[in-house]
């Protein structure tokens, strides 16, 4: 839950960072891909003291009216028990608040820093990170509460700036919305649930929490809500009891806070019996535990956003580096040493230096044996099927003791099966080949300054890898083939021969077209096939890798070297051209490559370690 909470940490950080926070609906982005919880609520819902209770300290800012004008994104870490809590602002860099007062004084600083103090609002985030013990692995994005009117210096466009605020994050498809409505409030006027209900009809990815349930009037309880009969929500209620503004000003801790809410949940007549999913810390760990299997469902498209990203900055930046020699010879000793450099990252993969070829066998431990264990064996050797193919062999003269033809014909059937499996495996092997490629081509530094070779390059190996995979093609089914045109005679010559019952043949003739006769048939070819496949399960592992990957890794770019070495001038000159244009956002693009990469790199790490 760490590894991949704290990925979508990272990549948050790197939005921020880049300025891509979802704020330009024109184009996709890797912050709207980001599973996001985004707390929502109007003004005096209790939405502060709810992120004050996950944290457990006083560190937002409160104040009448407009208090939150920027969205927070609020990352929390759990860290060791008995190390001290501490935060850290992106925009502060390494600095460590030990007071969180100050920490209150820097998001209000940091606040009027972009707004001014007139009190407007902007969509550029504030990202905090808190490290406590106290704390579970969250994610949450605060965002300015809703309001119907303007305080003072404010204009009167702020209500509708920060709904729509509001609306450009809990709209996308990858936020999970934490709907705040106090519960002395009538659920029907909540803002938040309004808002939610349009954007999560179906409330799929809506949590409804319920606050100030002290402060109900006497007599009445939220317990049609909590129980979801007033207003159901895919995901269960919560109710949960924070620090009253008395609480506040006397400066009850946290600590306190959270034993009373238990407390009350716990001697509660109305709410006992829901006290175990009561209180902000059941609310935070659900939270968490929701996040968590979010992110997990998103990694491929963030991995896909991500690469797609880094591939096009990778592309502006193939232009660093020292112009390249107008001499024919350099030029094309250059040539060669990029595509030796290729060579040896592709090679890495292979061997284990790099990530990637351990998938290769992957595919010979995992799916080729999941494959061939799901060929319906099961129905093609089933009883009507055996029957039916045993008496077709025979045509109008009944078999006499073995059905030789008809067992032929089911074997030889049944090992046509194995094709599939086959050919799957040296697609698939082929498959991860070329994405060691793709990989090998974006990791090979000296190479990005050349698209043009770079494109050559890629074209000639993957024009290799796919006369490797043609010829392990026809050597795995050429193995299967094999299998089928010549039977293992002594496998059979083993069974127990079925013997004439008192020399009549009346009886022998029924017997031998019993259902029992032909499930013995089916019982006997299934044996027969399940031999075949443990050999083929052992041989077509070892042709595939014969075939493809020592291929691969012995003459991948030999076509390619023989190709080039007939070129000359001009045309070496187009293998290595550069674009002036594009050398000067160099600066530019490696930063954001940098970030990228990064993000990438972080992913790859949860992914590897799970």
């Amino acid at each position: 839950m760490e590894s991949v909470i704290g990925l979508v940490n990272t990549l948050q950080k790197t939005c921020t960072l880049l300025g891509d926070y979802g704020d330009d609906r024109s184009l996709p982005t890797l912050w709207d891909s980001l599973p996001t919880i985004v707390v929502l609520g109007g003004q005096s819902s209790g939405k502060s003291s709810v992120l004050e209770s996950f944290v457990g300290r006083d560190f937002l800012p409160r104040g009448s009216g407009i208090v939150t004008r920027r969205p927070l994104i609020l990352q929390l870490y759990k860290i060791d028990p008995g190390k001290e809590d501490y935060a850290q602002f992106l925009h502060t860099g390494d600095k460590k608040f030990i007071d969180f007062s100050m920490v209150r004084k820097e998001i209000q600083e940091e606040t009027d820093r972009v707004t001014g103090k007139a009190k407007q609002i902007s969509a550029l985030p504030i990202n905090l990170s808190i490290y406590s013990p106290n704390v579970v692995n969250l994610t949450l994005v605060d965002l300015p509460g809703l309001t119907k009117v303007a305080v003072e210096g404010q204009p009167e466009s702020i209500v509708q700036e920060i709904e729509n605020m509001v609306r450009s994050y809990v709209e996308k498809p990858n936020t999970i919305i934490l709907a705040i409505t106090p519960a002395n409030q009538d659920l029907a006027t909540s803002d938040a649930i309004k808002i939610a209900r349009e954007v999560d009809p179906a409330g799929e990815r809506t949590f409804g929490v319920l606050t100030k349930l002290d402060l109900m009037d006497k007599g009445t309880n939220a317990l049609d809500v909590l129980e979801g009969r007033s207003y159901r929500l895919q995901h269960p209620w919560v109710g949960v009891v924070n620090r009253s503004q008395a609480d506040i000003n006397r400066n009850l801790d946290m600590i306190a806070a959270r034993h009373r809410e238990r407390e009350f949940f716990a001697t509660s007549p109305e709410y006992g019996h829901l006290a175990s999913r009561m209180g902000s810390e059941y609310l935070a760990k659900l939270l968490s535990k929701h996040l968590e299997s979010v992110i997990k469902a998103r990694i491929p498209s963030l991995v896909s956003l991500i690469n797609k990203t880094a591939d096009e900055l990778e592309s502006d930046l193939t232009h660093f580096g020292r112009p390249v020699s107008i001499d024919e010879g350099a030029q094309l000793y250059t040539i060669l040493e990029l595509c030796r450099a290729f060579d040896r990252v592709f090679k890495e993969h292979l061997e284990g230096g790099r990530p990637g070829g351990d998938r290769i066998y992957g595919v010979f431990d995992h799916q080729l044996p999941i494959a061939l264990r799901k060929l319906p064996f099961d129905r093609h050797l089933s009883l009507q099927n055996v029957k039916k193919v045993v008496c077709q062999a025979d045509g109008y003269q009944p078999h006499l003791i073995a059905p030789e033809q008809g067992y032929r014909r089911l074997i030889e059937s049944s090992l046509n099966y194995f094709r599939g499996p086959a050919e799957a495996s040296v697609d698939t092997i082929h498959f991860v080949l070329k994405e060691l490629v793709r990989k090998s081509i974006g990791e090979t530094q000296e190479l990005r300054r050349f698209p043009t070779l770079q494109a050559e390059i890629v074209a000639a190996a993957n024009e290799a890898l796919e006369r490797f995979r043609d010829d392990s093609k026809k050597t795995v089914l050429r193995m299967v083939d094999m299998e089928a045109s010549y039977l293992t005679v002594d496998f059979f010559r083993k069974l127990p021969q079925e013997a004439e019952k008192g020399g009549n043949p009346n009886v022998s003739a029924a017997d031998r077209y019993s259902e029992g006769h032909f499930r013995r048939i089916g019982s006997n070819v299934s044996s027969y096939v399940g031999m075949v496949s443990e050999t083929l399960k052992n041989m077509i592992p070892k042709a595939v890798v014969y075939c493809q990957v020592q291929e691969a890794k012995r003459t991948l770019l030999d076509h390619f070297y023989t190709q080039v070495g007939k070129k000359e001038g001009r045309q070496l000159a187009q293998l290595l051209d550069e674009d002036p244009v594009l050398m000067e956002r160099r600066q530019q693009c490696s930063r954001k490559l940098e970030l990228y990469t990064a993000a990438r790199n972080e992913i790859d790490s949860v992914l590897w370690t799970r």
